[in-house]
């Protein structure tokens, strides 16, 4: 069931959704048009047909195309950044961390929606409001496990930087591969095979503590 079906499911009849609901159910509508058929090709006639309700109800909510595009990019740029600060914050294993992390951008790349190609395979990159939301899901979570890997090394900021930027390209690309692959390997070995090579590299770094991580 759609995001659009289950808001109709529990609407009763007759009612007007609230503002809220509306905007929600006109994004669930613009998300199944533009994962399926790109930015460019995608139209705002589409998109009010597929939510079921008028053009001047959707331009109410949204002044155009661009504006509908930007709103679902935050929402699904915001939901990556959190899922790996969750993973993060999970474990302080840091092996365990590492496998937390690659998960979570295998989860988001395996959402049925498909979400993750609005911010990594758009057809509008070329786009200064687009880049900078897709700069920033990037730099951010790289600044999240940035913060770990700086606070238990003794690298310096730029240096865990550099690292952490790595791991998040490295979690991005492998997952977005998987996925294309039609999963050719099950996720929990993809994620565990992801694992082990990240976990090879970063557990060669030296603790602050006397503690060593374990291998």
């Amino acid at each position: 069931m759609t995001a659009i079906e289950q808001t109709e499911a529990v609407r009763p009849r007759g009612t007007r959704l609230p503002r809220r609901a509306r905007r929600n159910q006109l994004l669930g509508a613009a998300q199944e048009v533009f994962v399926a058929q790109g930015y460019h090709a995608a139209a705002m006639d589409d998109i009010a047909e597929r939510a079921g309700v008028s053009k001047p109800v959707l331009y109410q909510h949204f002044p155009g195309k661009l504006d509908l595009y930007l709103a679902l990019l935050d929402q699904h740029c915001e939901s990556l950044i959190q899922s790996v600060r969750n993973a993060l914050a999970s474990t302080t294993d840091n092996k365990q961390r590492v496998r937390a992390t690659m998960d979570a951008y295998f989860a988001y790349v395996e959402d049925d929606g498909g979400a993750f190609r609005l911010v990594f395979e758009s057809d509008l990159t070329n786009e200064p409001a687009v880049r900078e939301r897709v700069d920033k899901v990037t730099n951010e979570c790289a600044e999240a496990i940035c913060d770990v890997i700086a606070e238990d090394t003794g690298l310096s900021r730029a240096e865990s930087m550099l690292l952490a930027s790595g791991l998040g390209g490295l979690a991005q690309v492998v997952a977005r591969s998987w996925l294309h692959s039609d999963r050719s390997v099950p996720r929990d070995q993809a994620v565990q095979l992801l694992t082990s090579l990240a976990w090879r590299g970063i557990a060669g770094f030296p603790l602050h503590s006397m503690d060593q991580p374990h291998h």
